[in-house]
C-alpha cells in the first residue's frame, strides 16, 4: 500500500508521578483511565489488558469472555518507551490483523523524579487505506484529547 501524506496525530500531558509509575498504570492499570467509549466488545465491556512484551497483545474481553484484540506489542522498554499496532478501521471496528493497522507510540520522559511527560502519537494513519483521512480528522483534536486527560488524572 503506497504511503499518503497523512500527518502524525501526537498529543501530550504533563502528569504529577514517576515516569515508573506513568509506565506502569498504562499498562497495568487500562480499567482505571481507558475511555468507556472506546469500546471493541459488542456486550458490556469487563476488562482490558497489556500483554507485556514484544508479540503481546493488548486486548479487551466482555461479559461473556469474548476477547478483541486492540492490537500487538511493537516495542515494550519499560520505563521509558512502549509501541503497538492499532487494529481499528474507520468506523472505529475492530480490524483482524495488522496488514492495515497504524501503530500508537508511547513515550514517558521524566522532568524531575516526581513529574513526568506522557507523550501519544498515532503514527502510519495511511495504512488504513480509504479510512485515513477519516482516522486523522477523529484524532486530532484537541490536545491533550480524552484518553490522556483520563490518564493523567488517575495518577
Amino acid at each position: 500500500m503506497p504511503e499518503q501524506p497523512i500527518p502524525d496525530v501526537r498529543k501530550s500531558v504533563t502528569v504529577r508521578a514517576s515516569v515508573e509509575e506513568c509506565f506502569k498504570a498504562f499498562t497495568e492499570r487500562l480499567s482505571d483511565w481507558w475511555p468507556p467509549s472506546h469500546v471493541l466488545v459488542r456486550k458490556e465491556r469487563a476488562g482490558l489488558a497489556f500483554e507485556p512484551g514484544v508479540g503481546g497483545r493488548y486486548y479487551e474481553w466482555d461479559v461473556e469472555g469474548t476477547e478483541v484484540d486492540w492490537g500487538r506489542v511493537l516495542v515494550w522498554e519499560p520505563p521509558f518507551r512502549l509501541a503497538m499496532t492499532w487494529r481499528v478501521n474507520g468506523r472505529f471496528e475492530s480490524i483482524p490483523d495488522d496488514e492495515r493497522a497504524s501503530e500508537i507510540e508511547v513515550e514517558f520522559r521524566p522532568v524531575d523524579a516526581r513529574t513526568t511527560v506522557v507523550e501519544l502519537a498515532h503514527v502510519k494513519l495511511y495504512r488504513h487505506g480509504d479510512d485515513a483521512m477519516r482516522i486523522f480528522t477523529a484524532l486530532d483534536g484537541r490536545s491533550p484529547g480524552e484518553t490522556l486527560e483520563r490518564f493523567a488524572k488517575v495518577l
